[in-house]
């Protein structure tokens, strides 16, 4: 394997194993969790109910 192709391959893998740099986006489950409450079921989940009746 030559010597570029090497530093092409680890740079792919350096950028693959980075793909968040400053921390993953928490989701509004996860905030809860942190201060412990139950976060109120979204207005897309009660609107896809209605459609389906």
């Amino acid at each position: 394997m030559s010597t570029a192709k090497r530093r092409r391959e680890s740079n792919w893998k350096q950028r693959k194993r980075h793909l968040h740099p400053h921390g993953k986006i928490k989701s509004l489950e996860e905030y809860a969790a942190e201060i412990g409450t139950v976060p109120a079921p979204s207005a897309s989940a009660e609107s896809s109910n209605e459609k389906q009746f």
